[in-house]
């Protein structure tokens, strides 16, 4: 992974994508959106994780998040692992109409890397970049790229209009997920 995408510091607020292996479309269900919402939210109140921006797309996420106590990076990881868990064990009950598929991409991902040993959901890799207090409309540029990402996608018109996106929270409609607003 290039050192450029590394949390260097745990204090500072960060543009994230965590992205699904094989860009599988696991979030076209809701049931698997809502563990995403809820870990968020549990990550929140018990560990100082700060959300200033989010939007959960088909395969992947975007966000912009920060840590009050200075352990972004051990939230993140232990978010994807719950993330992870979570949704391997829904994708295995009988309900889930694309399970052969799916946890075929899994395994096939798990077995390309030495960390997994069974299942992969995400990948590896946060494509971290620093949001700057000095490098001007930085922050509101990726507040942006969050907000619009449905709306070039095609499935909204206004990011506002998106249910699982914080473009809610920044015009005055509450959210799925509490913020920590700019």
């Amino acid at each position: 992974m290039p050192d450029t995408y590394n949390i260097r510091d745990q204090h500072a607020a960060y543009f994230l994508t965590f992205q699904v292996v094989a860009w599988v479309d696991v979030f076209t269900r809701k049931q698997y959106r809502d563990i995403v919402v809820d870990a968020f939210n549990y990550c929140a109140d018990n560990k100082q994780l700060q959300v200033h921006a989010w939007v959960i797309m088909s395969n992947h996420l975007h966000c912009i998040l920060s840590s009050a106590n200075g352990t972004l990076s051990d939230t993140i990881r232990d978010l994807k692992r719950h993330t992870a868990r979570h949704i391997l064990q829904m994708v295995q009950e009988p309900a889930e109409s694309r399970r052969d598929w799916i946890l075929y991409q899994f395994k096939y991902a798990a077995k390309q890397q030495v960390r997994n040993k069974d299942f992969q959901l995400w990948t590896h890799e946060n494509h971290a970049v620093e949001i700057s207090p000095y490098v001007k409309d930085m922050a509101e540029s990726k507040l942006h790229y969050v907000h619009y990402n449905p709306v070039r996608a095609g499935l909204v018109e206004r990011p506002e209009d998106y249910l699982y996106s914080s473009a809610r929270d920044y015009a005055g409609i509450e959210g799925l997920i509490k913020l920590v607003m700019w």
